[in-house]
């Protein structure tokens, strides 16, 4: 067995281990104080197995703080860039565990920011429904975030405004997820049917 002959700071969070003399590893600290590594002590099998699964995880988690720094996400969307990553199932079910209990990643607030990002763009609520599917949130979670918008009624009549007006807008509209109930009666006696 290779005993660890020196652990010395080689970071803000990394330590250098040495074992038997030699160089052998930079490793995150968490890692290294969760293996219990100590100066004299083993690097024996079970220790070598903690340090390795310690090391997968805290890289697992890292991809996942990555994809959050920029912007909300959702949990199946972490998922994601995790598997392209090469993450194990069990390390990307781990990370999005840590991160939903921790409250960085929440589908309920991505839901809600993302919605309201997409209706101040002009989207309806269609076209908000189905941007948040894609994104794997869940039937309730969408439904609440459509819950919190401005009525897509008014939302509709803002945008019709901001197009000019006419049926030329009706169209965008229809084009970006309005309901044609919500189209209803914005233009003087529109044909609803021309908007397909």
């Amino acid at each position: 067995m290779a005993v660890v002959t020196a652990l010395r700071v080689a970071g803000r969070r990394s330590v250098a281990v040495e074992l038997d003399g030699v160089r052998w590893r930079t490793l995150p600290l968490e890692a290294v104080v969760r293996a219990a590594l100590a100066v004299g002590g083993e690097l024996d099998r079970p220790r070598a197995r903690t340090l390795a699964r310690e090391r997968r995880r805290l890289a697992a988690l890292e991809v996942a703080a990555r994809a959050l720094r920029s912007r909300d996400r959702s949990e199946q969307d972490v998922r994601a860039r995790l598997e392209r990553q090469g993450v194990p199932a069990n390390e990307r079910d781990r990370a999005v565990e840590t991160l939903a209990s921790a409250g960085v990643l929440d589908d309920r607030r991505y839901a809600a920011g993302r919605a309201e990002s997409l209706a101040r763009r002009g989207y309806g609520d269609a076209a908000i429904r189905a941007d948040l599917e894609r994104g794997g949130v869940d039937a309730e979670r969408i439904a609440a975030a459509l819950e919190e918008l401005e009525p897509e009624r008014d939302r509709a009549e803002t945008q019709l405004v901001r197009l000019g007006g006419g049926l030329r807008a009706l169209r965008s509209l229809a084009r970006r997820g309005f309901a044609e109930e919500s189209l209803e009666g914005l233009v003087a006696a529109p044909d609803l049917t021309e908007l397909g």
